[in-house]
């Protein structure tokens, strides 16, 4: 049966949290009627929305939308690893309803390249084809050797701000470590990370915000000037290889292998921007949150540096930065009881999985020696395990480390204004994160 939670009454005790995190917890009544996953407050502290789909017995349908909200943390790996049933190739834009979507569609395609089904938004066999080609460009090997170059670019920045005494975390930092590194692997200026960013957002923007049409083409024009800014790039890398990103991509196909097209490139490209970018950079303002708020657990890990893998599986865990991708059903299907017909657009929702109780004892707890974080599913599950999750994994870690080793009594330089988080559908993306500190002693 389909079950309708536009006329669900359930009400489940939600746990939610205050500006000081989830250890002073408060319950409240929530019901499914009460909640939009549209609302910027919801979007901002999703928990205690998800904690009372989860306890919904079927799965939630969003009325503004008619999208399939999947949160159990089951049901998302029964999702994600049936991508026949479950399709990556799915509208991008479908958001932003059938109409506003053909028309950035057309209007992209007039003036640049339209989105194209490449890597993450294509199912076996043409997503085999992108992925062995990613594969030789993103490696253990590639990620090892760049290493010190991360932990340099993190105490370059940490110069910047450490005499200072105070800095804003996610524009001085976060958004400063994993932008530069990957425009220089890009073979960008790595001076100009704001431009970068706005090119981020705006590939992004379809997919994480309701916008009118004057607003779709606004935000395309955007999309548009990178689009012709990286076509110049791929096309002297053709000509003029270099030992950087886009060059490796442009050559990654050998001899019996047609290259990528122009419209392929940039569809590859945009997914390495917006997931490369603006995930680690709002995991990193997650994490250091999260020291604030328990400096015990920081403390143990300025003694005990081995620590931060757990740290950093239980950051993503805690609070995924991306909340939730698309899938399309290419069949009528049946799951957690609730049928869903062909042709709907589900949305996998790691942050809820990543909170589910069923998986993860007292979820709500942020616990950096948890046992099984990482089971966590932030990087996906399956075919589509996030490609860039080991440059992610040591953008962050690094970038932490640094920052203990140097910085002490990391405190908020003021309270944060509520919603911390900058409204978005998919992602969990701080607004700010002002701190202060105290310079740490030289050895």
């Amino acid at each position: 049966m389909v079950i309708d939670p536009s006329s669900s009454r359930v009400e489940v005790r939600a746990v939610t949290r205050d500006n000081a995190g989830w250890d002073g917890m408060n319950e409240q009544a929530v019901t499914l009627s009460g909640i939009s996953l549209l609302d910027p407050a919801t979007q901002s502290d999703p928990f205690a929305a998800y904690d009372a789909i989860q306890a919904y017995p079927g799965i939630y349908r969003m009325p503004e939308t008619g999208f399939y909200i999947v949160t159990r943390y089951a049901d998302l790996r029964a999702v994600l690893t049936d991508p026949k049933t479950f399709s990556n190739e799915v509208d991008r834009a479908s958001l932003q309803g059938a109409d506003n979507s053909a028309f950035l569609h057309d209007y992209l395609e007039q003036h640049g390249w339209p989105h194209m089904a490449t890597l993450q938004r294509t199912d076996a066999p043409v997503h085999t084809r992108y992925r062995r080609l990613l594969d030789r460009v993103f490696t253990v090997t590639t990620v090892r050797e760049l290493t010190p170059h991360i932990q340099d670019v993190a105490n370059a920045l940490i110069d910047k701000f450490i005499d200072v005494g105070e800095c804003e975390f996610i524009e001085d930092f976060a958004v400063q470590l994993p932008g530069i590194i990957l425009a220089e692997q890009m073979g960008l200026d790595a001076n100009n990370v704001t431009t970068f960013r706005k090119w981020a957002d705006a590939m992004l923007a379809p997919a994480s915000r309701v916008m009118t049409r004057d607003e779709l083409r606004e935000n395309a024009d955007v999309e548009l000037e990178a689009q012709h800014f990286l076509c110049e790039v791929f096309e002297d890398r053709r000509k003029t290889p270099r030992n950087d990103l886009i060059s490796k991509l442009v050559h990654s196909h050998q001899e019996d292998e047609e290259p990528l097209s122009m419209a392929e490139l940039q569809s590859i490209m945009s997914q390495l921007i917006g997931g490369g970018f603006e995930s680690t950079t709002t995991t990193l303002g997650h994490a250091l949150r999260q020291l604030i708020l328990h400096p015990d657990q920081a403390e143990a890990l300025r003694k005990d540096e081995a620590k931060i893998r757990g740290f950093v599986d239980e950051v993503i865990r805690y609070e995924a930065p991306t909340q939730g991708l698309r899938r399309r059903t290419t069949r009528d299907v049946e799951l957690a009881g609730t049928l869903i017909p062909k042709d709907s657009v589900v949305i996998v929702r790691y942050g809820a999985a990543n909170r589910d109780a069923a998986k993860f004892e007292c979820p709500h707890v942020f616990n950096m020696s948890r046992k099984n974080a990482g089971q966590h599913l932030g990087f996906g599950a399956g075919p589509h395990f996030c490609i860039g999750a080991i440059l992610a994994n040591a953008e962050i870690s690094e970038g932490i480390l640094a920052v203990l080793r140097r910085l002490r009594n990391i405190e908020l330089a003021r309270p944060l204004d509520e919603p911390i988080h900058r409204p978005n559908f998919l992602t969990l993306p701080l607004r700010e994160l002002p701190i202060r500190f105290d310079k740490a002693p030289t050895i």
